[in-house]
């Protein structure tokens, strides 16, 4: 907790913050703060101990900044919209996808 700086909070993980912070100073139970925070009493203790070790910050969600797990391959998507807009235009969403993994080998959803 030597560190210094600034972070940034979204406003559930200032709550979260508020709700640990007390955990750890022995204000409240863990099992009142997992029904406060919507999350099991184990998880409240699994964040209390990252608070106690690495602070505030320990607290931010680690998927920030992160690519999503279901990302398209880079270019994939601008290259089926525009067979889309060239040939299908006029076909629903379903469809559509269906005609790109049949007439051109694109896999978009699965």
């Amino acid at each position: 907790m030597d560190r210094t700086g600034m972070i940034t909070m979204s406003m559930r993980e200032l709550e979260r913050l508020k709700a640990i912070q007390m955990v750890a100073d022995g204000l409240l139970m863990p099992w009142r703060a997992a029904e406060r925070l919507g999350i099991s009493r184990r998880q409240v203790e699994r964040l209390t101990n990252r608070y106690r070790s690495e602070g505030a910050a320990g607290l931010i969600s680690r998927k920030r900044e992160r690519c999503s797990n279901h990302q398209l391959p880079a270019g994939l998507a601008d290259h089926a919209l525009a067979i889309i807009r060239e040939r299908y235009a006029d076909f629903g969403p379903t469809f559509a996808c269906e005609k790109l993994r049949e007439s051109h080998g694109l896999t978009l959803a699965a």
